[in-house]
């Protein structure tokens, strides 16, 4: 199975940005790409998706105008550029992968390959 290592994470005051990036082999960066989060004692939930060729769906609506999702296929890294950050986007932010699949989804089950999750934290 693939590999995804995630890294930008860290503490940010709110109103701040911070961009994540998610690195992973040619393989498992071959599909849909997305971005999850998962804040202490909840469950996890979608944020953003990104098709090989670059096709958002609608993003969550608690990130809808904040957050971007890009990908860069030179570099088999996908991003998520996070903007006006609140304290309510606390979490562990995971990066997700279906290898050869097309099709975004914002369901969990659908991606077969995480990465280790990045923390997140946005003090007010």
């Amino acid at each position: 199975q693939g590999q995804l290592v995630e890294s930008g994470g860290g503490l940010v005051q709110a109103g701040g940005s911070l961009k994540l990036s998610c690195a992973a082999s040619e393989d498992t960066f071959s599909g849909a790409m997305a971005w999850f989060r998962q804040a202490s004692g909840q469950e996890r939930e979608f944020v953003a998706a990104i098709s090989p060729t670059g096709i958002t769906p609608p993003y969550a609506d608690t990130v809808k105008g904040r957050f971007t999702i890009s990908r860069d296929n030179a570099k088999n890294t996908v991003y998520l550029q996070m903007n006006s950050l609140k304290p309510a986007d606390t979490a562990v932010y995971y990066c997700a992968a279906r290898p050869y699949s097309r099709i975004t989804s914002s369901l969990p089950t659908a991606y077969n390959t995480w990465g280790q999750g990045t923390q997140v934290t946005v003090s007010s």
